[in-house]
C-alpha cells in the first residue's frame, strides 16, 4: 500500500518539502496507547515513541501525536522508530479529559466524516447525539447518524425514533442498519469515499466494532455481548484503531464514550443549535442568557413549541459546561503566567547574589 491509500495528499507533501523532512520516513498513526504508537508507513507498521524534546516542549496533550496524525519518523530497525514531528491537522475531534479539569483529550485527527452510532433498541439518547454533533461541528467534521441493531425493533418503532431525531436535528443524514442482517450496509458503503477518513463515535455496545468488522470483511476488533444485568455495552475496544477498507475508505474505531464533555469555544454549539442562535438575535438584550430575561425570543419560542424544551435544556447544559471549561482554562493560564513571573524573579535574585 502507498501513502495515498492512507490519505496522504499534496498539501502534506508540500509541508514535508518546505520543512526539510524529505530525509525522514512519513507515516500515519493507527493506534496509540500510553505514549507508544503504531505508525503505518510504506515499509510496514512500526512501533514508535516521541522524542524527548517533543515531550519537554509540549504545552498540553494536544501537542502529542494522536490517531489519524501524519508524522515524520526516524526509523532505527524493522520494528522501532522515533516520531520527530507531527504534520498540521485539518481537523481535531476532542472532548474534555475525564477527571482532569482544563485538559483536553483528542479523540482522533484528520477526520472527514463521523458516524454517530446509537443502538435503536436501547440506550437511545438524542441529548448525546447533540453532544456528538457539537464536537463534529466545532471540528468541521461532517456527521452521519447511524441507528444500529434495527433487527431488534419493529418498523413503527424505528420510524418513531427517526422522526424524533428529525424534530430536533436537521440537515444530518440518518442511516439505519443491522449488523446481524446487514440491512442498510449498501447505503453506508455508498457514502464511503476512497481516501477519506471516517470515525465512529458512540457508547460501548452500540455495534461500532461489529460495523467495522462487517465493512472490512475481517474480524479486526473483538466484539462482546450486552450485559444482561445492566443492559449496557462492555468496553471491548480499548484503543483507537485505523484501518483501510477494500473500497479505499479509511475508518477509525474509537472506544465507547458515555461522557462527552464540550471542550471548545468554537462555533460548534452555534451550528448544532442554529435555531436558538438565530432567534437570539431578536432578544431584547444583547447579553441575554435565555434563562429568565424579559423579551427573550428563545424562551418565547420554547413556550410556543417552536423549540423543543428538551433540546433547549440540553443546549443550556452544554453552554454552562463550555463556560466552566473556558473559565478553568483561563485560570490555569493565569496561574502558569504568575508562576513564570516568580521563576523569572527568582533567577534574577540568584544572579544578583552571585555578583
Amino acid at each position: 500500500m502507498k501513502l495515498a491509500d492512507f490519505g496522504y495528499n499534496e498539501d502534506l507533501e508540500k509541508f514535508r518539502i518546505e520543512n526539510n523532512l524529505s530525509s525522514f520516513e512519513v507515516g500515519r498513526v493507527i493506534t496509540e496507547h500510553k505514549e507508544r504508537y503504531m505508525v503505518w508507513t510504506e515499509k510496514g507498521e512500526l512501533e514508535a515513541e516521541i522524542t524527548g524534546n517533543m515531550r519537554f516542549t509540549a504545552k498540553s496533550r494536544e501537542d502529542f501525536p494522536a490517531v489519524g496524525d501524519w508524522v515524520s519518523l526516524i526509523v532505527y530497525d524493522a520494528e522501532s522508530a522515533i516520531i520527530h514531528q507531527v504534520f498540521p491537522r485539518y481537523s481535531i475531534l476532542k472532548r474534555q479529559a475525564i477527571g482532569q479539569f482544563g485538559e483536553v483529550q483528542i479523540i482522533a485527527t484528520n477526520i472527514d466524516f463521523a458516524f454517530l452510532v446509537q443502538a435503536a433498541d436501547r440506550d437511545f439518547n438524542i441529548n448525546r447525539l447533540e453532544r456528538y454533533l457539537t464536537i463534529c461541528n466545532t471540528s468541521g467534521v461532517k456527521p452521519v447518524i447511524v441507528l444500529s441493531k434495527t433487527d431488534l425493533i419493529d418498523k413503527p418503532t424505528l420510524n418513531t425514533t427517526i422522526a424524533s431525531i428529525k424534530a430536533r436535528i436537521s440537515n444530518v443524514p440518518i442511516l439505519s442498519i443491522s449488523n446481524e442482517t446487514r440491512d442498510g450496509y449498501e447505503t453506508v458503503n455508498s457514502l464511503i469515499e476512497k481516501g477519506k477518513t471516517y470515525c465512529m463515535l458512540g457508547s460501548s455496545g452500540v455495534g461500532k466494532s461489529s460495523l467495522l468488522n462487517n465493512l472490512s470483511g475481517k474480524t479486526l476488533m473483538r466484539t462482546d455481548a450486552i450485559s444482561q444485568s445492566t443492559h449496557k455495552g462492555r468496553h471491548v475496544t480499548t484503543n483507537r484503531e485505523l484501518v483501510v477498507l477494500d473500497n479505499g475508505g479509511i475508518l477509525i474505531d474509537n472506544p465507547g464514550m458515555r461522557e462527552v464533555g464540550i471542550a471548545d469555544s468554537g462555533s460548534g454549539l452555534e451550528i448544532t443549535f442554529d435555531l436558538i442562535f438565530q432567534l437570539s438575535r431578536d432578544c431584547k438584550f444583547k447579553d441575554c442568557t435565555h434563562t429568565n430575561e424579559v423579551g427573550c425570543a428563545v424562551l418565547e419560542a420554547v413556550e410556543n413549541g417552536e423549540i423543543d424544551p428538551a433540546s433547549y435544556e440540553n443546549y443550556q447544559k452544554m453552554e454552562r459546561e463550555k463556560a466552566h471549561f473556558e473559565a478553568t482554562i483561563a485560570e490555569k493560564r493565569k496561574r502558569e503566567k504568575e508562576f513564570g513571573k516568580i521563576m523569572k524573579n527568582y533567577k534574577k535574585d540568584i544572579r544578583r547574589n552571585e555578583l
